[in-house]
């Protein structure tokens, strides 16, 4: 299946260049779509926050890949529970070891989730 994953270009800064455009702020990308995403710390992750990932469903999502800031935590057990729960994966790391990984995923084709909180 052909897929038009927008590549990761730069981090930092408070947000992202994909593909040569700029988003400010965190962001989540679900089946190749990136969104603003309005989570700004640590502190702010939910299951609600992940919403787009959870509405995406199993058929379109493996696993969720998320950058959690500029220092790695391990998410709430709320958010773990429930993509076990959903049928998915979780990998969590700093955001630039995700953003850096994001683009080797999907160039593999692997079907992810990515959320990342700007640094």
């Amino acid at each position: 299946m052909a897929r038009d994953a927008p590549s990761i270009d730069a981090y930092g800064d408070g947000g992202f260049r994909l593909s040569g455009e700029w988003y400010a702020g965190s962001l989540v990308i679900v089946a190749d779509q990136p969104q603003v995403w309005p989570v700004v710390a640590f502190a702010d992750l939910t299951v609600e926050s992940l919403a787009p990932v959870f509405v995406a469903g199993r058929a379109e999502v493996e696993f969720l890949l998320l950058g959690v800031g500029a220092r790695n935590a391990q998410p709430p057990r709320a958010i773990r529970e429930a993509l076990l729960v959903a049928g998915m994966g979780l990998e969590f790391m700093d955001t630039p070891a995700a953003a850096r990984l994001y683009n080797v995923l999907t160039s593999e084709g692997r079907r992810l989730a990515t959320a990342l909180i700007a640094v």
